[in-house]
């Protein structure tokens, strides 16, 4: 598979088939990605379900200039962006509205198979969010400087010295749980 992109265009050339394998080839990564700006799996998915949505339903063009998988996770990032601001204005909302917090471990220890990968996760997590997000674009989903720049909406400078600052911050958080620097 060409990154989505062939998946994609079977999907608006009429084959619904297009739409599954490009919701089991991103959806989880992506869940794992946006939860980093939601900071709760359970809107992480709604914003997911909504990137998905807003392939089936307006069916945005997509001009190549990217990788698929690019432009997927800026659509994905931009409706997280729009979902923690419409959040912000309607914080009474009653806690029965929130999931669980072990549907996030399920998920999370499902996706990362290994207990280093977990492990490192959890160091993540007590990151800055910035930080977060660049590692995960970075070394969980393989994408380029360049390409975390476009879904993160900052220059290719800007994140190599975020990459330099979160790598600095991560092996410090790992040093703390007894992870000896030669493993790093």
């Amino acid at each position: 598979m060409d990154n989505g992109e062939s998946s994609y265009r079977r999907f608006l050339a009429g084959d619904d088939n297009g739409m599954v394998e490009l919701v089991h080839e991103f959806r989880d990564g992506l869940m794992l990605y946006l939860r980093s700006y939601t900071d709760d799996i359970s809107s992480a998915e709604d914003c997911v379900q909504d990137t998905f949505i807003k392939l089936a339903v307006k069916k945005p063009g997509f001009n190549g200039k990217s990788s698929f998988k690019t432009w997927l996770y800026t659509i994905g990032r931009n409706i997280a962006v729009d979902h923690q601001r419409r959040f912000k204005r309607n914080r009474d909302v009653s806690l029965d509205d929130y999931g669980s917090v072990s549907d996030e471990a399920d998920i999370e220890q499902s996706y990362l198979i290994t207990e280093q990968k977990i492990n490192l996760r959890h160091a993540m997590r007590r990151l800055k969010e910035e930080y977060q997000q660049v590692l995960y674009l970075t070394y969980f989903e393989d994408f380029s400087n360049e390409d975390t720049a476009r879904i993160t909406g900052r220059s290719r400078k800007q994140i190599e010295n975020l990459l330099y600052n979160a790598r600095k911050a991560l092996r410090a958080e790992l040093v703390k749980e007894g992870f000896s620097y030669e493993n790093l």
